[in-house]
């Protein structure tokens, strides 16, 4: 299904940060939105997500598929957002934090932690459920951020710097599985990045905000 932004125009109070943006993403495509920081690239795919802070203030639409998702609460939107940090749940273990991402049409103990194995081993993070998130590494934290989100069955992806925390090596690696599992599911991806690199990698269109 494409990802379209149409028109969109984003104002904290009375100062305009970008106006009339219009993309789409196709399946399986990497759009990026780049921009200094401030210009409102987060705030952006808060839009898409419907969960633009108090102060910020936009208009225009998003759609997947053809349905406009503008009157729809977040949860309903099903959009996958992958953050700077991984904001994985520090009280629960890893497999824990996976089943709470899991889609609910996952029905049934055993199928559910079936399907967390099989995403672990995905993410070359085999038995690695019981782990608390607090000893793994950067990288593999990441990876864990990344399956919990693409449990939950997004319709699209959308990237808020999710590489900037990671060293080089661990970086240019993350940003491959990551083109590579939207690419296979057919998920469009909008990353907001000021790093060219990133832009270079995912190899899209890139949309500029000054």
């Amino acid at each position: 299904m494409t990802f379209c932004l149409s028109d969109v125009t984003l104002r904290a109070g009375d100062r305009v940060l970008f106006h009339d943006l219009s993309l789409s993403v196709a399946p399986g495509q990497v759009v990026t939105v780049m921009g200094p920081s401030g210009v409102g690239k987060s705030s952006l795919l808060a839009f898409a997500c419907g969960t633009l802070p108090a102060g910020l203030h936009a208009t225009g639409a998003v759609a997947i598929g053809g349905e406009n998702l503008s009157k729809l609460p977040p949860h309903r939107r099903r959009l996958g957002i992958l953050f700077q940090d991984d904001l994985l749940f520090p009280h629960m273990s890893v497999g824990e934090n996976l089943l709470f991402g899991l889609h609910a049409g996952v029905r049934g103990r055993a199928a559910r932690r079936a399907a967390i194995d099989v995403a672990l081993a995905d993410a070359e993070l085999p038995g690695m459920a019981p782990r608390d998130p607090a000893t793994l590494s950067g990288g593999q934290r990441a990876r864990v951020a990344l399956t919990r989100v693409l449990l939950s069955q997004p319709r699209a992806l959308l990237l808020d710097e999710p590489f900037g925390r990671l060293d080089a090596a661990l970086r240019d690696r993350f940003r491959r599985l990551v083109f590579d599992a939207a690419t296979a599911r057919g998920l469009p991806v909008l990353l907001v990045t000021h790093d060219r690199a990133d832009a270079e990698a995912a190899g899209g269109p890139v949309v500029e905000l000054a």
